[in-house]
């Protein structure tokens, strides 16, 4: 981003009392992750929210903890925070993309997750991403969390997921 460079950014929205988020955490380059811990509880405690945290090992397990957690339905959103940086192998790309699809993934089922993996060449990048004082992406990935919570809550809260495919037959199958 250059010096040049500006971005629209919306205030922060509205929420009920009692809105709590769960941030996922992968400290696998432990720094960068706790500058992204700063801007994300930062923007949570401004809003008027909570949360709870929870480390993972890597960009690759925070799809499945956000899942399980979301699954108890104790949380009203999720903040997805760690930082992948290219190496000498292809799993750079595999590691990105997949972790970044299944959040996605996530999120097309209703679930109100703001991506702050970092995804970089190298650690300088990261680190300028993840400051909090500077482009504070960490903070950035909890306003969308708390912007698509806003979206839910206005839209309608239902937690049912359509089932994709076939239906089972019920007349030959006792299926309670």
């Amino acid at each position: 981003m250059s010096q040049t460079d500006t971005h629209y950014q919306l205030d922060t929205p509205k929420l009920p009392d009692g809105t709590k988020l769960l941030i996922v955490r992968a400290p696998y380059y432990k720094d960068i992750a706790d500058d992204l811990m700063t801007g994300a509880q930062k923007a949570i405690t401004d809003a008027g929210a909570t949360f709870e945290t929870i480390d993972v090992p890597g960009a690759l397990e925070i799809p499945s903890a956000v899942s399980i957690a979301a699954n108890s339905n104790k949380f009203d959103g999720f903040v997805a925070l760690g930082c992948v940086i290219r190496g000498e192998t292809t799993h750079y790309d595999t590691v990105c993309n997949d972790s970044s699809r299944a959040l996605s993934l996530l999120g097309l089922q209703g679930v109100c997750i703001g991506n702050g993996i970092l995804t970089v060449e190298n650690a300088k990048q990261a680190q300028v991403r993840a400051d909090p004082k500077g482009q504070n992406k960490g903070g950035g990935a909890a306003e969308a969390a708390l912007h698509l919570i806003a979206a839910k809550n206005r839209f309608g809260k239902s937690t049912q997921r359509r089932s994709i495919g076939f239906l089972p037959d019920t007349e030959h199958f006792d299926i309670a």
